[in-house]
């Protein structure tokens, strides 16, 4: 039986977790969490405090005792606050296998073109900055502690309860009127059955691109769910526009994500090969 510890908790490492008791794999959990009103074990999961300034210093057993080590935790105010509180705690590990979640927005602006693991990462992003810097830092770990670190550069993500059609139902999508915009995502659920193939599929050092096969437009991808649902589309707004922030400077890169390299390496067949099957999975099964 794994024991799992997973820095984070949010909708990717509730996907893997869920993966495994589907697949009746056994399992002790271990989790993290940003604040706890009641710290004891609910259902044999094992719940820690941890967020930029404090930890519960149990979690450095449970690191120690771990024999997978999800990290999920995105960059807080430019620090990675695992490696802030726990860097040395990794030089005495049993972990097979340590996987750290990324993002592709990384690799910054490519003006439509495909990446792939190999390209050039020039972050324009505040948030692809932060992650490149702490991918860089895990990478300085893994080759000089000798750790089992695979970094995962993950896509835009959906899921079952975080998607388009709802955005679209509450009348909070937008089409940004930009040509030549692409961007590349994944569902959730193929996020949890990569994780649990890199339980026995493993090379340290390695970094893999996560991503479904189509890249596509705000546009397009908006166009066809309000087809699915008979959604209004809505009214195309200027990137100029917008006033959130973050949402202005997702909009400034462009790029397809190429995914070759994970399907070959984990000899893995997409659930959703692309949003349009994703999108009829999720209307006809939790819409």
């Amino acid at each position: 039986m794994s024991n799992i510890f997973c820095f984070g908790y949010g909708q990717v490492a509730q996907g893997f977790v869920n993966n495994l008791s589907k697949k009746n794999i056994k399992f002790n959990l271990s989790y993290t969490s940003r604040s706890i009103e009641n710290k004891n074990n609910i259902n044999s999961q094992k719940i820690f405090k941890l967020n930029e300034n404090s930890y519960d210093s149990e979690i450095i057993q449970e690191i120690h005792n771990s024999d997978f080590i999800l990290i999920s935790i995105p960059p807080i105010n430019g620090n990675d606050i695992v490696i802030k509180h726990f860097s040395e705690v990794f030089k005495k590990v049993k972990a097979k296998c340590i996987i750290y979640l990324s993002a592709t927005s990384v690799y910054g602006n490519h003006k439509g073109k495909w990446v792939t693991e190999k390209s050039s990462t020039e972050p324009t992003s505040e948030n692809g900055i932060n992650r490149l810097e702490a991918e860089k830092k895990w990478i300085f770990i893994s080759e000089k502690l000798s750790l089992p670190i695979q970094i995962f550069r993950l896509s835009g993500i959906y899921s079952n309860t975080n998607n388009i059609l709802k955005r679209l139902e509450a009348g909070t999508a937008r089409i940004i009127n930009k040509d030549n915009h692409f961007f590349s995502r994944i569902h959730v659920d193929d996020i949890a059955n990569i994780l649990t193939k890199s339980m026995t599929h493993f090379q340290s050092g390695e970094i893999f691109n996560i991503s479904d096969d189509r890249p596509a437009s705000t546009e397009e991808v908006t166009e066809y769910a309000a087809g699915l649902i008979n959604a209004k589309i809505p009214k195309k707004i200027d990137l100029e526009d917008l006033e959130n922030g973050m949402l202005k400077n997702f909009y400034k890169d462009s790029k397809k994500v190429n995914n070759e390299k994970m399907k070959k390496f984990f000899n893995y067949n997409l659930k959703f090969p692309s949003y349009i099957e994703g999108l009829k999975h999720i209307r006809d099964n939790s819409f």
